[in-house]
């Protein structure tokens, strides 16, 4: 693959005491991301409610949601792979590949 001028990486660990399906995964991450919205909304006061929370706060409750959400994702690419069979490392190589087309990710020469 080709150089970046910048790729980090995060990993996930895949939850063991779980039976996750495509369907009951897909709906656990529709959640978790109306909590991170909920999270974004309310801690910024866009819901009109006053906010005595200092900013710092705010960006550690909203992480904690985005985490959530992220580990609900990488279990549905689990899914994917062990019930489905799709290759997920050639997926996310495709997926480099296409943020690298529409110039999201520029290659070092």
């Amino acid at each position: 693959m080709d150089r970046y001028t910048e790729f980090k990486q995060i990993s996930l660990p895949k939850l063991n005491n779980l039976q996750p399906g495509l369907e009951s995964t897909c709906l656990k991450l529709m959640e978790e991301a109306g909590e991170l919205a909920q999270a974004i909304g309310k801690f910024r006061g866009l819901n009109g409610e006053k906010v005595n929370l200092e900013d710092r706060e705010v960006v550690e409750r909203i992480s904690k949601e985005l985490l959530d959400v992220a580990q609900v994702a990488v279990s549905m690419m689990f899914v994917l792979e062990e019930k489905y069979g799709i290759n997920i490392k050639e997926k996310v190589d495709e997926h480099v590949q296409k943020l690298i087309a529409k110039g999201y990710i520029k290659v070092q020469e």
